[in-house]
């Protein structure tokens, strides 16, 4: 029964990260929060342009990404790969305009061992705003 202690130690030990993880959002909440205040402006667009617009790529985990773009967040749900987007990845897209489009592949890469953790392909992009004076910008 030596095992039995650094066992117990290990599994409480691990309990704090546990009920974190149960206490983080789904990824359709962190992208309510994301997106709280903001409505959709228009329909969604096939392309965007990256710079000097566009900025970052901002993971909802298992969801979505978000781009702002001056005072716009265009709001892109994966067509694939969606369920490897974590926290720890790193998007990198090659793509050989100015333009980050829908059918991009963009490689996901650990944030911290710098190896590849799959891909994506990107779907539409939905533009939300900060509605001006009641109305969307």
């Amino acid at each position: 029964m030596l095992w039995t202690r650094p066992f117990l130690a290990m599994i409480l030990a691990a309990a704090p990260v546990a009920a974190a993880d149960s206490q983080r959002p789904t990824g359709e909440a962190a992208l309510q929060k994301a997106l709280a205040g903001r409505v959709q402006v228009g329909e969604p667009v096939s392309c965007i342009l990256l710079l000097p617009t566009a900025r970052g790529g901002s993971v909802i985990p298992g969801t979505a990404v978000i781009y702002n773009s001056g005072g716009r967040m265009y709001v892109n749900r994966p067509r694939t790969g969606a369920e490897d987007l974590t926290d720890d990845v790193i998007l990198v897209s090659r793509t050989p305009t100015n333009q980050l489009c829908r059918d991009t592949t963009v490689d996901l890469v650990d944030r911290f061992s710098r190896i590849s953790r799959g891909f994506l392909q990107l779907g539409d992009f939905v533009p939300y705003a900060r509605p001006r004076n009641g109305r969307a910008r």
